[in-house]
């Protein structure tokens, strides 16, 4: 039953006994195929019945709004506290780790290139995510998604080569991106929208305890071996993650009991749902999107390591092939896709496409300044491990800590637009901007932390004010929906920005190392290819040495390039925020039956 009962070819939709005409109306065709049959303009009923027109899984989200009592949703909330706590401290023992795997296998160069698949399958997967969960039910989407992330960690833990770490990751990202994603989901269906800023900051604040205890976690078990931090986690994940499971499950169960959640035979036979199943989640349209992404990106990660370079056959062929993929997705989605994988009519918002821009433009910028920071930190700033911990994760304490702050400013005023424009943009951009200056060999390590506390106090306004946004411009029928694109959009923008910063490293710090390293280092290639290579081979030499010197200064000439690359990749930000509405989340009940 339960999670295995949902593989059969019988279709599970709620019907509300108290609604009438339980049968949807047909969804308009346009020029993206068949689309949503309500704008993004709609606002809810105040009402506490369940809309008969809206989604199965929304259906069945107000319905158990109904069965759950307060002390049941405080509970729920305090599980995916936790889990937050331990994806928290996972991911950042996982950002600590990795350029210790790849040194080991003598490529820390691909510190970033190994992110970037994992980056655009997890962004992308969360549009089928937010069909599936409307199928099969969240708690089912929630137990697909641990199951990914244990896959992943067991991957890591084995791993021989880069190209598997690379895989595990996919898997990984994947599943941690579903199920923060799925939680976020949880919070949204018992939360009103002027309260949700906090609760989505709420379950954020974990950051603020793991940054203190991920670096001597994480320098704990590379003391040990690396492997036994990805083998431990693979063990702790499904058996903290399987509780909320059981509870959701017991109280989808207890409505079915109580007859407010009906099954219904979809009439399809085995073969009928999985053709069903091909064209409602459009997985032709989202593997062209994933492969021309990929194909497109990639070589910017990869050309270095050719022996012509940008003359590669290879590295061309990647590019031209990703770009025709790209354009043959887009012919796809307009004249050929029966559903369309992107809910294009849900962009047409101003709000909404705002939004997903601002979000896909703060990955972007994160990527490009961060992607090499913590190596930085070691090798220019000769802090420790656990001292590199801490500064690079000043952005996760602040931003967790901001968050709070713009939560109670957005329940308190209703108003999201305004504090991006005035506070959020104009304090990251500044940040930025000074580590232009400040991210140098020979500058004190307080600059940058002044630098990091500024972007994470506008990071923290931003993120909030961005989901809000997107979410208050439609109605809980595309919540899900809204939160799966902003989600697409930020992992997409994640690895355009990752393939920016390791663009920029493989073009500008090798050069580097061979116009400051000593000539007695230059004349070992072996040696230099281990420095370009391996951050353990960094870190050997002596801080003041010619060599540790030279190391440095190139270090420092590519920081500052990608500083540079994510200030002006900000002014977007600006643009993408002056087309929202501004809407008063306080007048606005989206959710039937909620607690908080």
């Amino acid at each position: 039953m339960g999670f295995l009962s949902k593989l059969k070819p019988q279709a599970v939709d709620p019907v509300v006994p108290v609604q009438t005409n339980p049968v949807e109306a047909e969804p308009e065709k346009g020029l993206f195929g068949r689309q949503p049959n309500v704008t993004a303009h709609e606002t809810d009923s105040d009402d506490e019945v369940v809309d008969k027109d809206a989604q199965a899984g929304v259906q069945r989200a107000e319905i158990m709004n109904q069965v759950f009592s307060k002390k049941v949703v405080i509970m729920i909330y305090v599980m995916i506290w936790c889990l937050y706590f331990l994806d928290a401290l996972e991911g950042t023992m996982t950002g600590t780790l990795t350029p210790y795997v790849t040194s080991e296998f003598q490529l820390h160069g691909l510190t970033a290139a190994t992110s970037i698949m994992a980056s655009l399958i997890g962004g992308i997967f969360k549009l089928p995510l937010a069909k599936i969960i409307d199928v099969w039910g969240r708690p089912q989407g929630y137990a697909l998604m641990v199951l990914s992330m244990t896959i992943g960690m067991i991957m890591m833990a084995g791993c021989k080569n880069v190209q598997t770490y690379a895989a595990a990751e996919v898997f990984n990202q994947l599943g941690g991106n579903g199920r923060s994603y799925i939680l976020g989901i949880l919070v949204a269906d018992t939360s009103s929208l002027k309260s949700r800023g906090f609760f989505f900051a709420l379950i954020a604040s974990p950051y603020i305890i793991t940054v203190w205890c991920a670096g001597p976690f994480a320098q704990t078990f590379l003391n040990i071996n690396w492997r036994w931090a990805f083998g431990a986690f693979s063990i702790i994940t499904p058996v903290t993650s399987m509780p909320l499971f059981f509870v959701l499950m017991y109280y989808q169960r207890k409505a079915e009991k109580l007859g407010l959640i009906q099954k219904r035979d979809s009439g399809r036979t085995f073969m009928q749902s999985i053709k069903y199943y091909v064209i409602e989640y459009d997985l032709l349209g989202l593997l062209l999107l994933c492969a021309g992404l990929a194909l497109f990106l990639l070589p910017f990660n990869l050309y270095t390591r050719q022996a012509q370079g940008w003359r590669s056959p290879m590295i061309i062929c990647m590019i031209v092939f990703g770009g025709i993929l790209l354009i043959v997705f887009g012919l796809y989605e307009a004249y050929v896709a029966p559903v369309t994988c992107v809910p294009w009519v849900l962009l047409k918002d101003r709000t909404v496409l705002g939004a997903n821009i601002l979000a896909a433009v703060l990955f972007i910028e994160f990527y490009i300044w961060n992607s090499f920071f913590y190596s930085f930190l070691q090798v220019v700033a000769g802090l420790t491990v656990t001292q590199s911990t801490y500064v690079s994760n000043i952005y996760s304490i602040g931003s967790c800590f901001w968050s709070f702050v713009a939560g109670i400013i957005l329940y308190k005023t209703g108003g999201f637009k305004w504090q991006s424009l005035l506070f959020g943009l104009p304090v990251t951009t500044l940040g930025v901007g000074l580590m232009i200056h400040f991210r140098q060999p020979g500058v004190d390590v307080g600059w940058m932390i002044l630098c990091q506390i500024l972007i994470a106090f506008g990071g923290g306004t931003l993120v909030i004010c961005e989901q809000v946004a997107g979410m208050a411009a439609t109605t809980h029928n595309y919540v899900a929906i809204v939160l799966a694109i902003q989600g697409m959009s930020s992992q997409i923008g994640g690895a355009i920005g990752q393939t920016v910063a390791s663009a920029i490293w493989q073009g500008n710090f090798q050069e580097k190392l061979y116009q400051y390293l000593p000539e007695e280092t230059l004349s070992n290639s072996t040696l230099v290819a281990q420095i370009y290579g391996d951050i353990t081979t960094q870190l050997s030499f002596e801080i003041g040495s010619p060599t540790r010197d030279g190391i440095q200064q190139a270090y420092g000439e590519a920081q500052r390039l990608m500083a540079a690359a994510a200030t002006g990749i900000l002014a977007l930000g600006f643009v993408a925020v002056f087309m929202w509405r501004n809407i008063d989340t306080r007048q606005r009940k989206q959710i039937k039956g909620a607690v908080f």
